[in-house]
Protein backbone atom coordinates (compact mmCIF):
# COMPACT_ATOMS: atom_id res chain seq x y z
CA UNK A 1 0.00 0.00 0.00
CA UNK A 2 2.81 2.48 1.25
CA UNK A 3 4.61 1.76 -2.29
CA UNK A 4 1.50 2.72 -4.03
CA UNK A 5 1.21 5.68 -2.21
CA UNK A 6 4.80 6.85 -3.11
CA UNK A 7 4.12 5.49 -6.42
CA UNK A 8 1.31 7.89 -6.36
CA UNK A 9 3.03 11.38 -6.09
CA UNK A 10 5.26 10.31 -8.83
CA UNK A 11 2.28 11.72 -11.21
CA UNK A 12 1.06 14.64 -9.06
CA UNK A 13 2.76 17.19 -11.34
CA UNK A 14 0.56 16.09 -14.06
CA UNK A 15 -3.00 15.67 -12.94
CA UNK A 16 -2.67 16.78 -9.31
CA UNK A 17 -3.71 15.11 -6.25
CA UNK A 18 -7.23 14.25 -6.85
CA UNK A 19 -6.46 13.11 -10.25
CA UNK A 20 -3.89 10.50 -9.31
CA UNK A 21 -6.86 9.65 -6.45
CA UNK A 22 -9.31 9.03 -8.74
CA UNK A 23 -6.62 7.18 -10.82
CA UNK A 24 -6.41 4.96 -7.41
CA UNK A 25 -9.69 4.39 -7.26
CA UNK A 26 -11.08 3.79 -10.69
CA UNK A 27 -8.44 1.28 -11.56
CA UNK A 28 -9.11 -0.59 -8.12
CA UNK A 29 -12.90 -0.49 -9.22
CA UNK A 30 -12.47 -2.00 -12.95
CA UNK A 31 -10.29 -4.93 -11.01
CA UNK A 32 -12.34 -5.41 -8.31
CA UNK A 33 -15.87 -5.22 -10.35
CA UNK A 34 -14.42 -7.96 -13.14
CA UNK A 35 -13.44 -10.25 -10.22
CA UNK A 36 -16.69 -9.24 -7.59
CA UNK A 37 -19.55 -9.50 -10.54
CA UNK A 38 -21.70 -8.11 -8.30
CA UNK A 39 -25.48 -8.80 -8.75
CA UNK A 40 -26.47 -5.52 -8.27
CA UNK A 41 -30.12 -6.14 -8.74
CA UNK A 42 -30.10 -9.00 -5.82
CA UNK A 43 -28.31 -6.59 -3.38
CA UNK A 44 -30.51 -5.90 -0.16
CA UNK A 45 -30.70 -2.35 1.36
CA UNK A 46 -28.86 -3.91 3.96
CA UNK A 47 -26.10 -4.38 1.64
CA UNK A 48 -26.98 -1.35 -0.31
CA UNK A 49 -26.41 0.99 3.00
CA UNK A 50 -22.55 -0.80 3.66
CA UNK A 51 -21.26 -0.34 0.29
CA UNK A 52 -22.52 3.05 0.21
CA UNK A 53 -21.84 4.15 3.89
CA UNK A 54 -17.68 2.68 2.94
CA UNK A 55 -17.50 4.37 -0.63
CA UNK A 56 -18.47 7.73 1.45
CA UNK A 57 -15.65 7.00 3.88
CA UNK A 58 -13.33 5.58 1.09
CA UNK A 59 -13.53 8.98 -0.94
CA UNK A 60 -12.95 11.16 1.76
CA UNK A 61 -10.22 8.90 2.96
CA UNK A 62 -8.26 8.92 -0.15
CA UNK A 63 -8.59 12.26 -1.27
CA UNK A 64 -7.62 13.84 1.90
CA UNK A 65 -4.58 11.67 2.35
CA UNK A 66 -3.63 12.55 -1.02
CA UNK A 67 -3.80 16.20 -0.42
CA UNK A 68 -1.65 15.67 2.61
CA UNK A 69 0.96 14.14 0.81
CA UNK A 70 1.13 16.49 -1.89
CA UNK A 71 2.19 19.12 1.05
CA UNK A 72 4.34 16.50 3.72
CA UNK A 73 6.46 13.60 3.60
CA UNK A 74 4.64 10.63 3.21
CA UNK A 75 5.64 8.70 6.46
CA UNK A 76 4.74 12.19 8.42
CA UNK A 77 1.66 11.62 6.65
CA UNK A 78 0.72 8.26 7.28
CA UNK A 79 1.65 8.90 11.42
CA UNK A 80 -0.58 11.39 11.79
CA UNK A 81 -3.55 9.44 9.77
CA UNK A 82 -2.58 6.74 12.21
CA UNK A 83 -4.68 9.02 14.96
CA UNK A 84 -7.64 7.10 13.18
CA UNK A 85 -6.67 3.18 14.08
CA UNK A 86 -5.12 4.32 17.65
CA UNK A 87 -8.69 5.84 18.74
CA UNK A 88 -10.59 2.99 17.66
CA UNK A 89 -8.11 0.35 19.69
CA UNK A 90 -8.80 3.17 22.45
CA UNK A 91 -12.25 3.50 22.01
CA UNK A 92 -14.58 3.20 25.26
CA UNK A 93 -11.83 2.81 27.38
CA UNK A 94 -10.72 4.88 30.90
CA UNK A 95 -7.78 2.93 31.81
CA UNK A 96 -4.93 4.36 32.96
CA UNK A 97 -2.88 1.89 30.83
CA UNK A 98 -4.59 3.52 27.84
CA UNK A 99 -3.99 6.98 28.71
CA UNK A 100 -0.45 6.56 29.14
CA UNK A 101 -0.74 5.01 25.33
CA UNK A 102 -2.27 8.01 24.32
CA UNK A 103 0.22 10.35 26.13
CA UNK A 104 3.08 8.53 24.08
CA UNK A 105 1.23 8.64 20.47
CA UNK A 106 0.63 12.53 21.44
CA UNK A 107 4.46 12.57 22.29
CA UNK A 108 4.74 11.14 18.98
CA UNK A 109 3.13 13.36 16.60
CA UNK A 110 4.30 16.50 18.71
CA UNK A 111 7.60 15.31 17.47
CA UNK A 112 6.11 15.61 14.03
CA UNK A 113 5.02 18.13 14.12
CA UNK A 114 7.75 20.17 14.86
CA UNK A 115 8.29 22.13 11.37
CA UNK A 116 5.26 24.33 12.29
CA UNK A 117 8.36 26.54 13.05
CA UNK A 118 10.40 24.91 10.57
CA UNK A 119 7.84 25.75 7.27
CA UNK A 120 5.86 22.52 7.76
CA UNK A 121 2.78 22.66 6.00
CA UNK A 122 -0.21 23.03 8.53
CA UNK A 123 -2.98 22.55 5.99
CA UNK A 124 -1.00 19.02 5.16
CA UNK A 125 -0.62 18.38 8.73
CA UNK A 126 -4.85 18.93 9.19
CA UNK A 127 -5.21 17.03 6.28
CA UNK A 128 -3.60 13.96 7.12
CA UNK A 129 -5.21 14.18 10.34
CA UNK A 130 -8.56 14.35 8.75
CA UNK A 131 -8.25 10.79 7.01
CA UNK A 132 -6.94 9.64 10.06
CA UNK A 133 -10.71 9.83 11.33
CA UNK A 134 -11.59 8.66 7.95
CA UNK A 135 -9.60 5.60 8.31
CA UNK A 136 -10.87 4.85 11.73
CA UNK A 137 -14.79 4.84 9.88
CA UNK A 138 -13.05 2.74 7.19
CA UNK A 139 -12.03 -0.15 9.67
CA UNK A 140 -15.36 -0.28 11.32
CA UNK A 141 -17.41 0.09 8.49
CA UNK A 142 -14.80 -2.73 6.96
CA UNK A 143 -15.69 -4.84 9.41
CA UNK A 144 -19.31 -4.08 8.65
CA UNK A 145 -19.50 -4.76 5.14
CA UNK A 146 -17.74 -8.39 5.66
CA UNK A 147 -20.22 -9.24 7.52
CA UNK A 148 -23.15 -8.26 4.85
CA UNK A 149 -21.39 -9.62 1.74
CA UNK A 150 -19.93 -13.50 1.50
CA UNK A 151 -17.25 -12.57 -0.77
CA UNK A 152 -15.58 -9.54 -2.16
CA UNK A 153 -18.50 -8.25 -4.38
CA UNK A 154 -18.95 -5.17 -1.41
CA UNK A 155 -15.85 -3.93 -2.01
CA UNK A 156 -16.41 -3.75 -5.27
CA UNK A 157 -19.02 -1.64 -5.06
CA UNK A 158 -17.95 0.12 -2.20
CA UNK A 159 -14.86 1.47 -4.17
CA UNK A 160 -16.97 2.12 -7.10
CA UNK A 161 -18.72 4.46 -4.94
CA UNK A 162 -15.81 5.75 -3.92
CA UNK A 163 -14.20 6.37 -7.70
CA UNK A 164 -18.02 8.27 -8.73
CA UNK A 165 -17.44 10.50 -5.55
CA UNK A 166 -13.93 11.39 -6.76
CA UNK A 167 -14.63 11.91 -10.22
CA UNK A 168 -15.57 15.63 -10.54
CA UNK A 169 -12.62 16.78 -8.38
CA UNK A 170 -10.72 14.15 -10.42
CA UNK A 171 -11.25 15.38 -14.23
CA UNK A 172 -11.35 18.90 -12.93
CA UNK A 173 -7.31 18.44 -11.31
CA UNK A 174 -6.00 15.94 -14.18
CA UNK A 175 -8.20 16.96 -17.03
CA UNK A 176 -6.91 15.41 -20.45
CA UNK A 177 -3.64 14.52 -18.84
CA UNK A 178 -5.42 11.63 -16.54
CA UNK A 179 -5.36 9.19 -19.99
CA UNK A 180 -2.00 10.14 -21.16
CA UNK A 181 -0.50 6.47 -21.03
CA UNK A 182 2.79 6.49 -18.77
CA UNK A 183 0.56 8.61 -16.46
CA UNK A 184 -2.72 5.88 -16.90
CA UNK A 185 -0.15 3.01 -15.93
CA UNK A 186 1.49 4.55 -12.89
CA UNK A 187 -2.00 4.86 -11.70
CA UNK A 188 -3.66 1.39 -12.67
CA UNK A 189 -0.37 0.33 -10.40
CA UNK A 190 -1.39 2.15 -7.68
CA UNK A 191 -4.78 1.56 -7.96
CA UNK A 192 -3.63 -2.62 -7.61
CA UNK A 193 -0.62 -1.95 -4.71
CA UNK A 194 -3.01 0.93 -2.81
CA UNK A 195 -6.69 -0.55 -3.07
CA UNK A 196 -7.14 -3.39 -4.54
CA UNK A 197 -4.77 -5.83 -3.17
CA UNK A 198 -4.70 -4.25 0.37
CA UNK A 199 -8.00 -3.65 0.91
CA UNK A 200 -9.64 -7.24 -0.84
CA UNK A 201 -7.11 -8.86 2.16
CA UNK A 202 -8.12 -6.51 4.86
CA UNK A 203 -11.56 -7.36 4.28
CA UNK A 204 -10.91 -11.28 4.31
CA UNK A 205 -8.81 -10.32 7.32
CA UNK A 206 -11.40 -8.53 8.94
CA UNK A 207 -14.29 -11.54 8.97
CA UNK A 208 -11.95 -13.17 10.96
CA UNK A 209 -10.18 -10.57 13.53
CA UNK A 210 -11.13 -8.84 15.90
CA UNK A 211 -10.31 -4.68 15.21
CA UNK A 212 -8.08 -4.83 18.08
CA UNK A 213 -5.88 -7.56 16.53
CA UNK A 214 -6.20 -5.43 13.41
CA UNK A 215 -4.96 -2.54 15.52
CA UNK A 216 -2.11 -4.55 16.39
CA UNK A 217 -1.01 -6.10 13.10
CA UNK A 218 -1.54 -2.42 11.03
CA UNK A 219 1.15 -0.72 13.71
CA UNK A 220 3.95 -0.44 11.57
CA UNK A 221 2.44 1.25 8.92
CA UNK A 222 3.86 4.64 9.46
CA UNK A 223 7.40 3.23 9.99
CA UNK A 224 6.53 1.06 6.47
CA UNK A 225 5.45 4.75 4.69
CA UNK A 226 8.48 6.46 6.04
CA UNK A 227 10.68 3.31 4.50
CA UNK A 228 8.46 3.56 1.03
CA UNK A 229 9.15 7.16 1.04
CA UNK A 230 12.92 7.13 1.42
CA UNK A 231 13.79 4.22 -0.81
CA UNK A 232 11.05 5.20 -3.26
CA UNK A 233 11.18 8.53 -3.94
CA UNK A 234 13.97 9.76 -2.18
CA UNK A 235 12.17 11.67 1.29
CA UNK A 236 14.69 11.85 4.05
CA UNK A 237 14.30 10.67 7.70
CA UNK A 238 15.06 13.21 10.61
CA UNK A 239 16.27 11.22 14.13
CA UNK A 240 13.17 13.46 15.05
CA UNK A 241 10.99 12.30 12.38
CA UNK A 242 11.85 8.37 13.38
CA UNK A 243 11.61 9.22 17.16
CA UNK A 244 8.12 10.85 15.94
CA UNK A 245 6.92 7.92 13.97
CA UNK A 246 8.05 5.02 16.52
CA UNK A 247 6.31 6.66 19.43
CA UNK A 248 3.05 6.22 17.58
CA UNK A 249 3.85 2.86 16.92
CA UNK A 250 4.61 1.72 19.88
CA UNK A 251 1.35 3.46 21.21
CA UNK A 252 -0.49 1.64 18.77
CA UNK A 253 0.92 -1.31 19.23
CA UNK A 254 0.37 -1.09 23.21
CA UNK A 255 -3.36 0.12 23.10
CA UNK A 256 -4.19 -2.83 20.37
CA UNK A 257 -2.36 -5.33 22.92
CA UNK A 258 -4.03 -3.89 26.07
CA UNK A 259 -7.42 -3.63 24.62
CA UNK A 260 -10.15 -5.45 26.84
CA UNK A 261 -12.78 -5.73 24.30
CA UNK A 262 -12.55 -3.72 20.93
CA UNK A 263 -15.67 -1.92 19.69
CA UNK A 264 -18.19 -2.98 18.28
CA UNK A 265 -18.67 -1.95 14.10
CA UNK A 266 -21.03 0.65 13.22
CA UNK A 267 -24.55 -0.96 12.87
CA UNK A 268 -25.91 1.36 9.93
CA UNK A 269 -28.55 -1.32 8.52
CA UNK A 270 -30.37 -0.69 11.86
Amino acid sequence: MQIGAAWATTIFHQVGASGACLLRLAAASVVLLAFGRPNIRALSRRQWLSACALGLVLAGMNLTFYQAISRIPLGTAVTIEFIGPLLVALAGSRRLRDLIWAVIAAGGIVALCHGFSNGANTEGLILAAVAGLCWAGYILLQSQLGRAFSDSSGLAVAMSVGAVLVLPLGVGAGAGHLLVPATLAVGVAVGMLSSAIPYSLELKALRSLSTATFGVLMSLEPAVAALAGAVVIGQAITPRDGLGIGLVCIASLGASLTSRTPPEPFNIAA
